[in-house]
């Protein structure tokens, strides 16, 4: 029922009725998805403690299902992978494709990029937990390369695959690989100052993907956030999961959100990459802004250095 009733706002909004927009502006729900599994051990965990923390801020936080995209090129690269992912899945979680060897589409050909998808699928086929679901990495859907587009398109359709789309980003990959650097170079991390911006960037981001979203559909959409699994966004994972429900936000489980109609449309833009909010904004003609400020890594770069290792930056990006 529920569907339905979202198909019928989707089709009022876009016939242009003023109400529309408006019906659900006090229903605001999104789900969580984690790309590029298994990863590596991080800065602060090994691979096996990130996976406890992870499941229990989920549990802790009510979320009855997240997403977690399997790279499964990674599994090879150190032991223990196949098994952290059963323990998502045995959670309540659920598996998706995110590809083999994590390509740019804008890199190489459809063919060889599809060669690479149906790696995984050999990999994914037949566990538990698995959804239809395929993830572009770096959300490189082709980018100018409409001939790629177009031919993974129609590939994934033969495949049975749905696009994996986000409609929400905050670039959380930035910071943990920001403090990997930073740790490596010798310098303190102010932790407390390092969550701040983390949750308020990510809130800040709902915040600019839902207003985009109501320009472009006419409504709120069951958004889809792009998280990973890295030790930063593990561990400030509690704090944001509190403050998107402080904000209104309602988290659902990722079948819910992928249900939205909003997830089937393909955007034809002059150069894909990017969130579905952003793409169909653009193809819809909303005007400019249509990137989150802070999805620049030099704005967020200064941010980072002076907030959270006190480090003095005279560059316009830290007057944002």
């Amino acid at each position: 029922m529920r569907r339905v009733l979202i198909f019928l706002s989707v089709v009022l909004a876009q016939a242009g009725l003023p109400w529309a927009a408006a019906a659900d502006d006090g229903d605001k729900r999104i789900a969580l998805t984690f790309d590029d599994v298994p990863r590596a051990p991080g800065s602060f965990y090994t691979s096996e403690e990130r996976t406890g923390h992870l499941i229990a801020a989920l549990e802790g936080g009510g979320v009855e299902q997240a997403a977690f995209f399997v790279t499964t090129g990674n599994l090879g690269h150190f032991a223990g992978g196949e098994e952290r992912i059963r323990r998502y899945v045995a959670a309540g979680h659920v598996i998706a494709n995110h590809s083999h060897a994590h390509p740019r589409l804008s890199e190489i050909s459809a063919a060889d990029y599809l060669a690479d998808i149906d790696r995984a699928r050999s990999w994914l086929a037949g566990r538990e937990g698995l959804r239809p679901w395929f993830r572009f990495p770096y959300l490189d859907e082709g980018r100018e390369h409409a001939d790629r587009r177009d031919a993974v398109r129609t590939g994934l359709a033969e495949r049975d695959l749905d696009n994996g789309s986000v409609t929400v980003d905050g670039y959380d990959w930035f910071y943990d690989d920001a403090v990997t650097e930073a740790i490596a170079k010798g310098h303190a991390v102010d932790m407390g100052a390092l969550g701040e911006l983390f949750v308020e960037s990510h809130l800040g981001a709902t915040k600019f993907f839902d207003d985009l979203a109501r320009k472009a559909f006419g409504r709120s959409p069951v958004h889809v956030m792009l998280l990973h699994e890295a030790d930063v966004t593990v561990r400030f994972l509690p704090d944001l999961i509190a403050a998107l429900k402080d904000s209104g936000w309602t988290l659902v489980p990722v079948d819910e959100a992928f249900a939205d109609p909003i997830a089937t449309i393909q955007p034809d833009v002059p150069s894909a990459q990017g969130t579905l909010t952003e793409l169909a904004a653009w193809e819809r003609g909303v005007p400019a802004p249509r990137w989150y400020e802070r999805n620049n890594e030099r704005v967020v770069q200064a941010l980072f250095d002076t907030r959270v290792l006190g480090i003095a930056t005279t560059s316009e990006e830290e007057t944002e």
